[in-house]
């Protein structure tokens, strides 16, 4: 009834009234632009790997996979052996080990940070310049020979004044001589660990800042991420969370908050024998980093294991299964990202990576299709849902746990781009429904 009556509108307002609440709003919305730009779209690796900087060489990516593959080959060499020693279930156990295996032979490193921090510690400054010398010549080298993870960078000491001058020179050194080589790869990532203060990370960009000015570089061209190792990083003493006023203070240029599993867990008395990114206390930090960077584009990274798979096979398993269920509980926690210390970490954090976006792949893949064409369904989604379901699948593109053609099979034929969309929607769409 009424289907083809065409309704006679009316309003009350005038045009003035929507005028003037746009003006008194207008500092509003440049704020929100200002502060909450959403995530940047790019890809995010699943792991940081750190490598102390006296040992950092130009085979370390290739020998890092060829450790976890030798790995593999004693402590589980076929796929039910992987399976069993994790847990995976019959269905997961082929296609997780397979791409397990073709990840650690083409790509066993997502992100590597080259330590000159505790990692590397206190050395002679001559040595450290040398350091820092040919970490920029071998970072440089390997991104010209196509053999560079494709994110890498530096942890630098940090903005405490011990150390302060020393990080700063050891900065300076490597950038300059990524320069000096043929400009700052895309994939640059620099860390500035132990903050305690958003003066530090002001401190940080003013350095940055600096350096651009000097080299004549594009400005903002360098950003950095913010370790999370103290107390005082996440909680001020006004009692105000000091992680959120870091993430202002870098001015658009932090890409990440990481989580320090030890120092934090230290910092607040927990005894080492409880000192686990599972712990309680690590729970609320990262609680607070993930609502402090919500929306900003700033990323959170999980923290470390320190127990090492080596030794006879029981214990590796038992040293595995450890890494698997603490990757899996950071990934169901919105943890994208997390740091691998050992070459045997990475069977485990791939295998876990790969399970969590397999297992899940069609029922995602079948709701955003459904989604996509407005079609009907047992759950009734909205942009926000479209926009988690669009961006577990890129992420599970980007990492190697999916391949574009199953994608596009599954959900209908949507391409690369057109998840990208969906994960990237304007502001308003999110909220049009009000939930």
């Amino acid at each position: 009834m009424g289907q083809g009556r065409q309704e006679h509108v009316t309003t009350s307002l005038a045009g003035a009234v929507s005028e003037e609440i746009s003006a008194s709003l207008a500092p509003i919305d440049a704020e929100l632009a200002r502060h909450y730009p959403g995530d940047p779209g790019t890809r995010q690796p699943v792991h940081t790997v750190y490598v102390p900087a006296d040992v950092f060489a130009a085979d370390t990516i290739r020998s890092w996979g060829d450790r976890a593959l030798a790995a593999l080959d004693e402590h589980a060499p076929d796929a039910a052996a992987f399976a069993t020693a994790l847990g995976l279930s019959d269905d997961l156990a082929e296609p997780v080990h397979d791409r397990v295996r073709a990840k650690l032979e083409h790509e066993p490193v997502e992100d590597l940070r080259v330590d000159f921090e505790d990692g590397y510690g206190a050395r002679p400054d001559t040595e450290e310049d040398e350091t820092a010398a040919r970490a920029a010549r071998i970072v440089a080298e390997a991104y010209a020979k196509g053999t560079a993870a494709p994110y890498m960078g530096i942890r630098m000491k940090c903005m405490e004044a011990p150390v302060r001058d020393r990080g700063i020179r050891t900065l300076d050194i490597f950038l300059t001589g990524l320069l000096e080589a043929g400009g700052l790869p895309d994939g640059l990532v620099l860390t500035l660990p132990k903050v305690t203060y958003a003066e530090q990370v002001t401190a940080m960009v003013r350095l940055l800042e600096a350096f651009e000015k000097e080299r004549e570089l594009q400005p903002g061209r360098l950003g950095f991420e913010i370790q999370i190792e103290t107390s005082q990083s996440i909680l001020a003493i006004d009692g105000t969370a000091t992680v959120a006023r870091m993430i202002q203070a870098a001015e658009g240029r932090a890409t990440g908050l990481h989580y320090g599993t030890f120092d934090y867990s230290a910092c607040l008395g927990v005894s080492a024998a409880y000192q686990a990114s599972d712990h309680p206390a690590a729970d609320h930090a990262k609680a607070i980093m993930q609502v402090a960077a919500a929306g900003t584009g700033v990323r959170v990274s999980d923290g470390s294991t320190n127990v090492l798979p080596v030794g006879p096979t029981e214990k590796v398993h038992a040293a595995w299964r450890l890494h698997y269920g603490l990757t899996r509980r950071a990934l169901a926690r919105a943890y994208y990202q997390g740091w691998d210390m050992h070459p045997g970490h990475i069977p485990t954090r791939y295998a876990a990576v790969f399970a969590f976006y397999r297992e899940g792949f069609e029922q995602a893949a079948a709701r955003l299709s459904r989604y996509a064409n407005r079609a009907g369904g047992d759950v009734m989604d909205e942009p926000a849902t479209a926009k988690a379901l669009s961006g577990y699948l890129l992420r599970g593109l980007d990492c190697g746990a999916l391949d574009l053609d199953e994608v596009a099979r599954a959900t209908g034929g949507l391409t690369r781009a057109d998840l990208e969309g969906f994960a990237t929607p304007r502001r308003a769409d999110l909220t049009i429904s009000g939930t």
